[in-house]
């Protein structure tokens, strides 16, 4: 139960501060600022509420951990659901705080297929330096500041592109108000698991695991 209500809070946080910097400081701050506010989010989360359920926060990272036999199925699919309860009740009171939460994630200008790309290869990277940096007790001490680090330079290079979302429940949170809510959102959902999926494999068959 500890877990779970950890991946709630922990997923809560970032769509709630993440967002919140889009939603209320975007013109003031831009793409850099709102970029930190979801970096220093997970990095205050995985130091606060790693040591009790890892601090996933992110079904892709979920997926690539059960693959790499750090979670059994069942649990994965608990952290699922967390996840996605978490990321509903950031959008719930988003949306009573603002009246929009629809905005914090959009395809990007440049077009769908760029958009679904960038969604693939940043939620590889991602899930790829957090299988790595939390191998080992020595490594992990420092997750908190490499993975917040690769979420700020995922946002910078990605978010006029898709925003960046690399991960499903922020997609699905922030469009629960959306009546073309399937228009795009398969880009948010297919392209962060195809990433994570393809990240745990790698990491699996031992390419990206130390000491194989």
């Amino acid at each position: 139960m500890k877990k779970f209500i950890a991946e709630i809070l922990g997923t809560f946080s970032l769509l709630f501060f993440g967002c919140s910097a889009i939603i209320f400081m975007g013109e003031q701050i831009g793409f850099v600022g709102i970029s930190f506010a979801f970096g220093f989010t997970v990095l205050g989360v995985i130091y606060g509420l790693g040591p009790i359920s890892g601090a996933h926060l992110n079904p892709a990272v979920s997926l690539a951990a059960y693959m790499n036999g750090r979670m059994g199925g069942g649990e994965m699919v608990q952290y699922w659901i967390a996840q996605v309860i978490g990321g509903i009740l950031a959008s719930i009171l988003l949306m009573a705080m603002s009246g929009d939460v629809n905005k914090a994630v959009t395809v990007g200008s440049f077009g769908v297929f760029p958009a679904f790309m960038f969604e693939i290869v940043g939620t590889f990277f991602l899930v790829t330096v957090i299988l790595g940096v939390t191998q080992d007790e020595k490594s992990s001490a420092f997750a908190g500041i490499v993975i917040g680090s690769v979420l700020v330079m995922i946002h910078l290079a990605g978010i006029s592109l898709s925003g960046a979302a690399v991960n499903p429940v922020r997609a699905i949170a922030t469009n629960i108000y959306d009546a073309n809510l399937y228009g795009g959102l398969w880009v948010y959902l297919v392209g962060p698991m195809l990433g994570g999926g393809l990240a745990g494999f790698i990491h699996k068959i031992g390419l990206t695991r130390a000491g194989d």
